[in-house]
C-alpha cells in the first residue's frame, strides 16, 4: 500500500521573497491537496470559460459590426481568419511553458484580454483598427488556451483526466453559452459595443481571482506521469532527486512530430468543422435562410451549447470510471455522423422549425461532448507516452493545427457559401427598399415598355412625346410616386437581381458546407485507433492494478534504502 509522507518530510513550497514576488513567482513543490487541487482546477476552467466568451462575442453580433463598420460579409470572414492564423503561431510560443511555467501566461493573457475587449474593440476607429485588435486578441489567446489544458493535465491523474479534461472542454462550449445566453437576454436594449464590453469586464474580474490565487507544479512534479492520486508520495519522492534539466533536454518538438500526435490533433480540428461553424456562421445561416433575428439566433444555439456542457462532463465521469477512452469517442463520433446528416439535410426545408433544430443541436451536443472529453484525456495521454516533459510542447501543436484549421475553414465559407455575401451585404437594404418602393414598383410592373423607354433618359432629358405618353397612360400623381421612389428603385435594380438569385441559392449553398462538416466526423474516425488507451474496460482495470503494485514496490524499494 502507498505510504503518505508526513508533513514534516513533505516538501514545502518555495516562499517569494516578498508579497509582490508571489504575483510573478507560482510554482508548489508539493502535490496539493484534494481541496486547492480542486480549486486551481475550477480557477482554470472559469478561465477558459471567460476566453472563450471574449473570443466568441464577436460573432453573436456579427450583423450589427458589419453594419456598423460597412464591412463587406468576406472583410469580417478574414477578421476572423487572420484572429486564428495570429492566435496559430501563437500557440507554437506557448509550448515554451514546459519551460517559462504555465500560470503568468494565464493570469496575464486574462489581463491583456479583457483590456483589449473592454477598451480596444469597442472603440475601434474603423474596420481596419477591428482587425488588428482582434489579431492581438488571438495571439494573446493562442498563448493562454494552450497554457491552460497543461494546467489541467498538470493537476489531474490520468485516472482522472477525461472528468477533469471535460470541464476543461466545458469552456468554449459554456462560453458558446455565455454569448448566446447574455446576448439573447441583453440584445434588445444593448449594442453591439456593449456586448464586448460585458465579455471584458468578466475576464478582468476572473483576471484578478487567478492573480490572486492560480499555482502551478513545480517541473519537477509536472515532468512525471501520475497516473492516480496514490502515486502522490512517489512523485514527490522522485522529484527531490530529479535533474530538471536532464529531463528536460532534447528537442521536445521532434519528440512531439509523430502521426500519433499530429494525425490525432488534425483528425479533432477537422471532426470540429460543425462546432466551429456553429460558433461563427451560425447567426449568418439562420438570418439569411430562416430570417431569424441575432437574439433568436442566439436563443436557438443555447440548446446546442447547453446539451453539449453537460455531455462533456457525464462523459469524463464515466470514462474515468470504466478507465477507458476509445469506446466513448467511437460512439460519440458515429452518432454525431448521423445527427449531423440529419441537420444536412434539414438545411435546404423552408419549413424546418424551430424546434426542430433544436432536438437536432441537442442530439449533435450530447454525441460530440460524448467524443471530446476522452479524447482530450486520451491526447495528453498520448503525448505524455513520448515525454510528460513536453505536455506544452503536445499541446502547442494541437493548438496550431487546430487554429489553422479554424483560419482555413472559415475562409473557404464565402467560397462555397458564394450566397452569403450578397445576402449578408445588400439583403437588409434590398429588403427595405423593395418595403419603401411597393407602391411604385406596382406601377412601374403595370407599364414596363413604357418605363423601360423613360430609364433611356435623364429626368430633364425626356421627349416631350414620351411625357405626353406617359401623363397620358399612368398619370401625374402615379409619375409621381414613382419619381419620388427613384433612390429605392436605384437600389433594386443594382442589387435586387443579384440578391433575389443568392436567396434562392443560399440553402444549398449551406447545405454543401455542412456536408463538409460531415466529411470532417467521418475523417476522424481512422485516428482514433493511433491514439494511447485500451479499448477493453477490463484490460484497462487490469494495466491500473499492475501500476498499482509497481508503486508499492517502488515506494518499499525507497524506504528500504533511504540513500
Amino acid at each position: 500500500m502507498t505510504t503518505t509522507p508526513s508533513t514534516a518530510d513533505a516538501p514545502v513550497s518555495r516562499s517569494a521573497p516578498n508579497p509582490l514576488g508571489r504575483l510573478w513567482q507560482r510554482d508548489l513543490d508539493h502535490y496539493p491537496d484534494t481541496g486547492r487541487r480542486y480549486a486551481y482546477l475550477a480557477i482554470v476552467v472559469l478561465t477558459t470559460i471567460v476566453l472563450y466568451y471574449a473570443l466568441y462575442i464577436q460573432y453573436a453580433v456579427a450583423t450589427s459590426i458589419i453594419q456598423h463598420f460597412h464591412m463587406t460579409y468576406r472583410y469580417f470572414i478574414w477578421v476572423s481568419v487572420i484572429g486564428n492564423a495570429v492566435g496559430a503561431f501563437a500557440s507554437l510560443i506557448a509550448g515554451l511553458a514546459d519551460r517559462w511555467g504555465r500560470a503568468n501566461m494565464v493570469v496575464y493573457g486574462l489581463a491583456v484580454t479583457g483590456l483589449l475587449v473592454l477598451f480596444g474593440l469597442p472603440n475601434a476607429s474603423g474596420e481596419l483598427s477591428y482587425l488588428i485588435l482582434f489579431g492581438v486578441v488571438g495571439f494573446v489567446e493562442g498563448i493562454v488556451l494552450v497554457a491552460t489544458p497543461a494546467l489541467i493535465r498538470d493537476f489531474s491523474p490520468q485516472l482522472g483526466r477525461a472528468t477533469a479534461m471535460g470541464y476543461w472542454t466545458m469552456g468554449p462550449v459554456l462560453g458558446s453559452l455565455v454569448v448566446t445566453t447574455v446576448t439573447s437576454s441583453t440584445l434588445d436594449s444593448s449594442t453591439w459595443q456593449d456586448e464586448l464590453r460585458y465579455a471584458g469586464i468578466s475576464a478582468l474580474i476572473v483576471f484578478v481571482i487567478a492573480l490572486a490565487a492560480l499555482r502551478e507544479l513545480s517541473p519537477r512534479l509536472r515532468d512525471q506521469i501520475m497516473v492516480s492520486l496514490r502515486d502522490r508520495a512517489l512523485v514527490e519522492a522522485r522529484a527531490k532527486g530529479m535533474d530538471v534539466e536532464a529531463v528536460q533536454a532534447g528537442s521536445h518538438w521532434k519528440q512531439m512530430m509523430r502521426l500519433d500526435v499530429v494525425g490525432s490533433a488534425f483528425a479533432i480540428s477537422i471532426f470540429l468543422l460543425l462546432y466551429f461553424a456553429a460558433v461563427g456562421n451560425f447567426v449568418v445561416y439562420f438570418s439569411t435562410v430562416f430570417g431569424y433575428s441575432e437574439q433568436r439566433v442566439n436563443a436557438l444555439a443555447n440548446w446546442y451549447w447547453a446539451a453539449n456542457a453537460v455531455a462533456l462532463v457525464v462523459a469524463g465521469l464515466i470514462s474515468d470510471r470504466l478507465k477507458v477512452r476509445k469506446p466513448f469517442m467511437l460512439a460519440g463520433a458515429v452518432g454525431t455522423i448521423v445527427v449531423t446528416l440529419l441537420f444536412a439535410l434539414s438545411a435546404t426545408h423552408a419549413k424546418t422549425g424551430y424546434y426542430t433544430f433544436a432536438w437536432l443541436f441537442i442530439g449533435i451536443g450530447v454525441f460530440s461532448g460524448l467524443t471530446y472529453a476522452p479524447w482530450m484525456a486520451s491526447f495528453t495521454e498520448t503525448v505524455e507516452k513520448h515525454n510528460p516533459a513536453a505536455t506544452a510542447t503536445g499541446l502547442a501543436v494541437w493548438g496550431w493545427i487546430i487554429r489553422i484549421v479554424v483560419a482555413v475553414s472559415a475562409a473557404f465559407v464565402p467560397v462555397v457559401v458564394t450566397s452569403a455575401t450578397p445576402l449578408v451585404e445588400h439583403g437588409a437594404q434590398v429588403q427595405a427598399a423593395q418595403t419603401q418602393a411597393g407602391p411604385a414598383l406596382a406601377i412601374v410592373n403595370a407599364h414596363p415598355q413604357l418605363f423601360a423607354e423613360l430609364a433611356k433618359y435623364p429626368p430633364t432629358a425626356i421627349p416631350a412625346a414620351l411625357q405626353g405618353q406617359a401623363v397620358q397612360e399612368v398619370g401625374i400623381a402615379d409619375l409621381t410616386t414613382v419619381q419620388k421612389a427613384q433612390p429605392q428603385l436605384a437600389i433594386l435594380q443594382k442589387y435586387g437581381t443579384q440578391v433575389q438569385q443568392a436567396a434562392k441559392d443560399n440553402p444549398g449553398n449551406w447545405r454543401t458546407w455542412w456536408f463538409v462538416c460531415l466529411a470532417g466526423q467521418v475523417l476522424f474516425l481512422p485516428f482514433l485507433f493511433i491514439m494511447a488507451g485500451r479499448w477493453s474496460p477490463k484490460k484497462a482495470r487490469e494495466d491500473a492494478d499492475e501500476h498499482a503494485r509497481l508503486v508499492d514496490l517502488e515506494m518499499a524499494a525507497m524506504a528500504a534504502d533511504p540513500a
